[in-house]
């Protein structure tokens, strides 16, 4: 579908089949920059190594694609003439549908994130038969809305409990599939399986933001340490009893503020988008939340190719 160059030339030459897109696909050792620096022959990227170069005169490539629709067909076929049998290490159920439509999730789930959802109506218009056994549900009420901050918080030990998740998160051998439906930020996108803690697939919806905060928190952090900062100077100033603390001062104004968040807010909000990370190839693709079901399907399917291996949580701090 795109270029092989150089040593990237070889992986379709030792693949047992391979298909090349017309007009887009190219396979050579070296490219036309450096046939014309080595040689001085001038030639086109679709001579020097076109489809109809490598299906018509090398031999290189096995199938002519004319458009990569029809390059995914010709994969399709190929997959079906492999006669593979997959080996699995569990128990495969009939699917059951979900008793509530996919597409209520738009409803559910907005691009405004302040505004809260239960997540429970999300998973039951994905799972099979929209059954979901919550872990003690009366007890642990909190487990399906993430990490709250906080003084109280911190007294009750927040840390060393997200820590024990963490840690099980992050041991847990089982297949691991994260989908991000909203706000991922910090610890939060650690305890929930983020992209650091390598799960098989990961994959975002159009409206999830991912980043060490949100963007007004970390403006906000920001503009109290620069107004902290500034109030130091000032302070510093006026014990020095020089005449320019009346204009260095520890003030801070609102439009001086605001003048601070928003280039903040601005990159937050750019770089924490789902398109700025999945162009970055940090995660498996942008999905539409009606298609959930089928994307968690096939990445199920995909990672019960390898073997479970067994679970080892180690030691859990008290």
């Amino acid at each position: 579908m795109g270029s092989c160059t150089a040593g990237g030339a070889y992986v379709p030459a030792m693949a047992d089949e391979n298909i090349i897109v017309q007009k887009q696909g190219t396979i050579f050792l070296g490219g036309p920059p450096l046939v014309k620096a080595a040689t001085g022959e001038e030639v086109s990227a679709e001579d020097l190594g076109g489809a109809d170069l490598h299906c018509r005169k090398s031999g290189v490539t096995d199938h002519y694609a004319l458009d990569d629709h029809h390059a995914l067909h010709l994969t399709r076929k190929v997959v079906r003439s492999l006669n593979y049998q997959k080996k699995l290490d569990v128990t495969v159920e009939p699917s059951e549908e979900p008793l509530f439509p996919a597409d209520e999730l738009y409803g559910i789930v907005g691009a405004n994130l302040k505004r809260s959802f239960d997540v429970r109506e999300v998973i039951a218009r994905i799972v099979d038969g929209s059954r979901f056994n919550e872990f003690k549900a009366l007890y642990g009420d909190t487990l399906v809305t993430g990490f709250m901050v906080g003084r109280d918080y911190e007294a009750e030990g927040i840390a060393k409990d997200g820590a024990k998740m963490v840690a099980a998160v992050a041991c847990a051998k089982v297949p691991k599939i994260t989908v991000i439906i909203g706000g991922s930020y910090g610890a939060g996108n650690y305890g929930m399986c983020g992209r650091a803690y390598s799960p098989r697939f990961l994959y975002m919806w159009p409206n999830a933001r991912i980043s060490v905060m949100g963007g007004e928190q970390a403006a906000t952090v920001l503009a109290t340490v620069a107004r902290d900062q500034k109030a130091r100077e000032g302070k510093q100033v006026e014990e020095a009893k020089v005449d320019a603390v009346a204009t260095v001062g520890g003030g801070f104004s609102s439009a001086e503020e605001a003048a601070l968040k928003e280039p903040i807010i601005k990159r937050f909000e750019e770089e924490g988008n789902p398109y700025y990370s999945s162009a970055r190839l940090w995660d498996d693709g942008i999905i539409d939340p009606v298609d959930t079901r089928l994307v968690l399907g096939l990445s199920i399917s995909a990672a019960l190719n390898a073997p479970i291996q067994k679970t080892d949580f180690g030691i859990f701090r008290m």
